[in-house]
């Protein structure tokens, strides 16, 4: 009788666990899927940053080599850029 017992509670616990696992399982899913996403959007947020700022690096460098041109032929900056 004994012996029945046990391995009914053994049985019980292993579905327990097994139960378990799969719930754990499912979560470690999602928190790898959350993190990806997580990832994904920072990424495209810096490449957006990126950009934006070589976007100004350029023009600065535009304004800054026309204000130079303008200033060695003695002309104003818009007509260097024109130039």
């Amino acid at each position: 009788m004994r012996k029945i017992i046990l391995a009914a509670a053994a049985g019980a616990a292993a579905l327990t666990l097994s139960a378990c696992s799969e719930k754990t399982e499912d979560a470690a899913a999602e928190t790898a899927d959350s993190a990806m996403a997580d990832t994904e959007a920072n990424a495209d947020a810096m490449g957006e940053a990126v950009e934006g700022a070589a976007d100004t690096t350029a023009a600065a460098a535009d304004d800054a080599a026309a204000a130079a041109e303008a200033e060695v032929q003695d002309e104003t900056t818009a007509e260097a850029q024109a130039d």
